[in-house]
């Protein structure tokens, strides 16, 4: 099967709702893992879904994209940040707290936000306030603030 095929699996089964699905994107991602592709990284990043039931599985997509060259992973995170925050907003926050709490990918990290609003001004700023926004939003929904509570 082809990487394109091997991703498309794993985009139908993200939610993994059940043992199959489960079973079919652990098989996509070690298909995936034995011939990795740097021009994936950006649609590999989008597979992160809140509403997966099986985070832990998901955790194994997180230490694949980990895998690769680091500069490379972090241009593709940024690159999908603003959709990833609109589709997987915890996940986001979680791939964010990671590269801080690793100094040579947070200070990489922070050259590479510097050179994208550079190029972008207010990417930085817009990008922080999409996702405060996305939060609060999440926090004034009934069921989040039972959660809260």
């Amino acid at each position: 099967m082809s990487q394109t095929n091997w991703i498309r699996v794993l985009e139908a089964n993200k939610f993994m709702r059940s043992r199959q699905e489960v079973i079919a994107f652990e098989t996509a991602l070690a298909e995936l893992a034995k011939h990795p592709q740097t021009e994936d990284l950006p649609t590999l990043h989008l597979m992160f879904d809140d509403r997966c039931e099986q985070p832990e599985v998901m955790f194994s997509l997180l230490h694949f994209l980990e895998s690769f060259d680091l500069q490379q992973q972090l241009q593709a995170f940024i690159t999908v940040a603003p959709q990833l925050i609109g589709l997987a907003q915890d996940w986001a926050r979680i791939i964010h707290t990671r590269i801080l709490n690793d100094d040579s990918a947070c200070q990489l990290y922070r050259e590479l936000l510097h050179s994208v609003n550079s190029q972008h001004p207010n990417f930085i700023r817009q990008l922080l306030e999409d996702s405060a926004t996305g939060h609060l939003t999440d926090l004034n929904s009934p069921g989040e603030l039972i959660k809260q509570v």
